[in-house]
């Protein structure tokens, strides 16, 4: 087995390597979450910007999980990029990331780091479900465990909020500037949202914290768009083969890639501009836009697909017939949204139907899936309730709805069985069991589930009788006969 990735010597010249002094960056910015995206879009991002000059450089960080945290600490932070795209494949290392934590071993260093002055920013990239959302509400889940458990002892906190609070409270105490909390996750108006969080945890702990954060704290919202399947052995050995060294932080992703921040920094920031970042004032259209037309469409391509055997996104866009149900879904979301700044939405359908068509993307349906009961509010209920209270069809909604209540079935048609990765998974397994498969019986389960969805859904007869007979067909496993009545 070769060495770790740890330096740039040898390595093919067809990987790009960093155009900057790595021994002149700084611990500057601290992100939490160091997953795949990370690695793909916003360190990339930083990357390239340093390019330029500055020495803003990345402490990555997990507060759970340490198998990428270790590997890159192993190789001094360094992995490889791929970007993939239909002709080729380009390479580069990424050289911006400095050091790591792993909080579950070393909390200490965390709150240390949110302290120090020279942390500028510190960036979040982790799943909806880490940041404690009531879903009723929209505001703080103090039932969250860890949320209950960082209010019950602050000052030693495991959760992402928790540590924020204790990040800027110690600050506060040592008369410092707050630094930045920049959420990079799929929520709608993600960083007012992060902000409320922030505030109403501040607000139990101490009230006089609280109005120390509103006050001074930033909190930019940011729309970030980049496909990044899961890493696979071939990720692994391509990189071996191209730089010589074993690099188990290998992240693959596409060509495109999208990044739109609002300009709000409490201590300054890099010039991400450089690498193609757009600052803003307002990001809510470029938000909206990206979670209807995207991430709506990958809602319906991966229940619809998955449970058929579409294993990837290319895959169930080969079939002609459902690529066009995404196009007319992507065109029924399109007229749910006011013109976004700089964006012909005919045109970004076009980019959308070639990224989920790049056969050099194994972008899993089963990876998308995950975490529904979260992403289906802003992706599909909120755009269906819209077009519907102005008297327009919601057709291709009612499928996708109706899909996501086949997938929480948790079984394909042959019988085998999977995990929904929901955070509330059991609780959809413990109210559909022994229910009757129809799908009347089982749409009126989740249609009553607490907080999902609106009742301008659940009590317009209309549509629900369409996801229903949707449901019966997808029961059935008559996906093409699903598709034909979404095409109607």
């Amino acid at each position: 087995m070769s060495a770790p990735l740890t330096d740039l010597f040898d390595i093919d010249p067809a990987v790009e390597q960093p155009h900057y002094d790595r021994r002149q960056l700084r611990p500057r910015i601290l992100h939490i979450g160091s997953g795949a995206f990370f690695r793909a879009h916003t360190a990339a991002y930083n990357d390239a910007a340093l390019a330029g000059g500055g020495d803003w450089g990345i402490v990555a960080t997990s507060l759970r999980s340490t198998e990428t945290v270790d590997a890159l600490a192993v190789q001094d932070g360094l992995y490889t990029l791929f970007v993939r795209g239909t002709a080729q494949t380009d390479a580069r290392i990424i050289g911006c990331v400095i050091s790591t934590i792993a909080a579950a071993r070393e909390p200490h260093r965390l709150l240390e780091l949110l302290a120090d002055p020279h942390t500028a920013i510190v960036s979040l990239t982790v799943t909806e479900k880490a940041y404690g959302i009531d879903p009723a509400s929209g505001g703080l889940d103090t039932g969250h465990p860890d949320i209950a458990a960082d209010l019950a002892s602050p000052r030693a906190p495991r959760g992402l909020v928790g540590y924020l609070v204790e990040g800027l409270a110690r600050r506060r105490a040592a008369k410092r500037v707050p630094f930045t909390s920049l959420c990079c996750d799929n929520l709608p108006n993600n960083g007012a949202l992060l902000k409320r969080l922030v505030l109403e945890f501040a607000e139990r702990r101490d009230p006089e914290l609280a109005r120390w954060i509103d006050d001074t704290a930033s909190f930019p919202s940011t729309m970030v768009d980049r496909i990044t399947p899961a890493s696979t052995d071939a990720t692994l050995a391509d990189a071996e083969r191209l730089t010589g060294r074993r690099d188990l932080a290998a992240v693959e992703t596409e060509p495109f890639s999208q990044w739109i921040i609002e300009d709000s920094f409490a201590a300054g920031r890099p010039d991400w501009e450089r690498a193609g970042a757009l600052f803003v004032e307002d990001v809510t259209p470029y938000e909206k836009m990206k979670l209807r037309m995207l991430n709506g469409s990958h809602s319906l391509i991966a229940y619809l697909g998955f449970p058929a055997g579409h294993e990837f996104v290319r895959d169930a866009m080969a079939d002609a017939r459902f690529a066009q149900l995404v196009r007319l879904h992507m065109q029924a979301a399109a007229a749910t949204l006011d013109p976004v700044p700089g964006i012909d939405l005919d045109g970004y359908a076009d980019q959308l139907v070639a990224r989920f068509t790049n056969r050099a993307m194994a972008h899993r349906t089963y990876q998308i899936a995950m975490d529904g009961t979260q992403k289906l509010p802003q992706r599909l209920l909120e755009p269906a309730s819209e077009l519907l209270a102005r008297g327009d069809g919601a057709q291709t909604f009612a499928l996708a709805v109706a899909a996501w209540m086949r997938y929480a079935l948790g079984r394909v048609g042959t019988g085998r069985s999977y995990d929904l990765r929901d955070p509330r998974g059991a609780e959809i397994v413990a109210n559909l069991q022994g229910v009757q498969q129809t799908g009347q019986a089982v749409a009126a389960v989740l249609f009553a589930m607490p907080g999902l969805f609106p009742p301008s859904l659940s009590d317009n007869a209309i549509w629900r009788s369409q996801v229903e007979a949707f449901l019966d067909l997808l029961i059935a496993d008559d996906m093409e006969a699903a598709i034909a009545a979404g095409l109607r």
